[in-house]
């Protein structure tokens, strides 16, 4: 008898344990930004519990985002998961699977009791990461931190997903370039384009060429304080960027915007001459004398050292905005600056102008103004960048009553900056042509991080899932609505966001 009841105890305790309540979830409902490849949903939830368990396999790749999970998870929930090599239960598993052939892509399985994260590599694993951390914000309508229950799979649109941050205008610290680095890593870009230098400022220090940072960085516009990175700290920014699987391209602006570096050796003027410091936003009264050869030594001298703490692929040579430059000389400096380059192992990028030079398949033009110099670099086989000035320059004000940047080239709201699509951009320029987007912030009237973020977001975002995103979702009617839900975790990273009336937020 004492058995059977036992038995019977046994039974019961064992049906109420297979009978736990389906918590009910709709994954399809999470505003992800940039949108996934594919999202099915299941219909149920996976709940986060204390002692949830995070699996990495035997790779430092698996264990690192195991790591950053981990952290994330108890900033937003306050539950600490453990971090190990063996599942057991209720647990999130991370893995390497080159069996996903896309490069960057990943996949995530999101079940009751288990959650299954694969990716191509360690970036998509990253990717995943900040995928799932998009859907526990799903959690504010419940009254525990789940995450709905389904399919996600995903894989970047272009390879070259970037932002640019003008630091010669105005100066920003180490601090505040790694928190801009956290923010856009947050949705998928992989690229930051410094611009180093400019007529208002030089902030990169060049050790064979000293006076460089100590004379040309000294100031900003308006006269405000100027500034520099140091080796050392350009390397710490390299280094963070890395960590979030992001690409740091310098940019040295020549042979115009270089007012800061004429100041510095006058020897780089044709008239051999000093100009006083400039600190106005005026452009293209300056030049480097093309027909010196100590101007061809200071570009080698300068472009050896960049690329000598420089890992990544790419070195800018700006190119734009050249107008006191003769054109066969301006051809000339670029003909031979590449080749300048090319000696360093890198790869020459520069504004869409110097697509009138003698660019080849190895060289990539970015392009901004003129559609004649993208389809003119296309024919010349160069890859293009899109920083198309009417979309995507993040110094455009929004609107006439916005009280910071400028709005030469448009008013860009929040719709404007999303509805508008790669690859009918420019004639003759196709999808094939295109390595990726970039967004850029010049600086003239941005002086600090609550600045560059309200410029910034959101509408980075919506640049972010034009860049990543098929072209499917690219619907400015539901993506508001996605943007509106999104704005809790804009909150919740403290992000100053321009609040566009354009946008029914929550």
């Amino acid at each position: 008898m004492k058995i059977y009841n036992f038995l019977s105890i046994l039974v019961i305790a064992l049906f109420f344990m297979g009978c736990k309540k389906s918590i009910p979830a709709d994954l399809s409902d999470v505003s992800f930004i940039p949108h996934p490849l594919s999202v099915e949903a299941t219909g149920t939830a996976f709940e986060i519990k204390p002692k949830l368990l995070i699996e990495y396999n035997s790779d430092q790749n698996s264990i690192d985002q195991a790591d950053l999970l981990s952290k994330q998870i108890f900033e937003i929930s306050g539950f600490e998961p453990v971090v190990q090599d063996v599942s057991n239960g209720n647990s999130i598993s991370l893995e390497i699977d080159q069996a996903l052939s896309a490069n960057d892509s990943y996949e995530i399985s999101i079940e009751e009791n288990q959650i299954a994260i694969k990716a191509n590599n360690e970036a998509g694993l990253f990717y995943a990461v900040h995928t799932l951390l998009q859907a526990i914000e799903y959690s504010a309508d419940f009254d525990a931190w789940i995450i709905p229950s389904g399919l996600i799979k995903d894989a970047p649109k272009f390879e070259y997903r970037g932002a640019m941050l003008d630091v010669a205008r105005h100066f920003f610290s180490v601090n505040d370039v790694k928190r801009f680095i956290d923010l856009i890593a947050a949705y998928k870009l992989n690229v930051l384009h410094l611009h180093l230098s400019d007529d208002q400022g030089w902030r990169i220090e060049i050790k064979s060429w000293p006076k460089l940072s100590e004379i040309g960085g000294s100031t900003a516009v308006d006269g405000d304080m100027g500034g520099y990175y140091s080796q050392e700290d350009y390397k710490e920014i390299v280094a963070y960027a890395s960590s979030k699987f992001i690409t740091i391209i310098p940019e040295i602006d020549m042979p115009g915007h270089t007012n800061a570096a004429l100041a510095s050796y006058p020897e780089l003027n044709c008239n051999g001459k000093a100009p006083e410091l400039y600190t106005g936003t005026k452009v293209g009264f300056s030049t480097l004398c093309t027909d010196k050869e100590i101007t061809y030594q200071f570009v080698d001298d300068v472009i050896r050292e960049l690329a000598e703490i420089t890992p990544g692929p790419y070195i800018h040579i700006g190119g734009d905005e050249s107008h006191v430059t003769a054109k066969d000389d301006y051809i000339s400096f670029i003909n031979r600056t590449n080749e300048i380059v090319k000696s360093h192992n890198k790869t020459m990028m520069g504004w869409d102008e110097i697509a009138l030079a003698d660019i080849d398949s190895n060289d990539v033009v970015q392009y901004w103004a003129k559609d004649e110099n993208a389809t003119l670099a296309v024919e010349k086989g160069a890859k293009v960048v899109l920083s198309p000035s009417k979309r995507v320059y993040l110094d455009m004000q929004y609107d006439s009553t916005t009280h910071l940047g400028l709005h030469w080239a448009a008013y860009i709201e929040v719709d404007s900056a999303y509805i508008w699509s790669p690859k009918s951009l420019v004639d003759g320029v196709n999808k094939d042509d295109i390595l990726g987007i970039e967004s850029p912030l010049w600086t003239e009237t941005i002086t600090n991080m609550e600045e560059i973020e309200y410029m910034v977001f959101p509408r980075i975002l919506g640049h972010a899932e034009i860049a990543w995103s098929d072209e499917k979702y690219l619907d400015w009617d539901l993506y508001k609505h996605r943007l509106a839900k999104h704005a809790k975790q804009l909150k919740r990273k403290e992000i100053n966001y321009y609040p566009s009336k354009l946008v029914p937020w929550k």
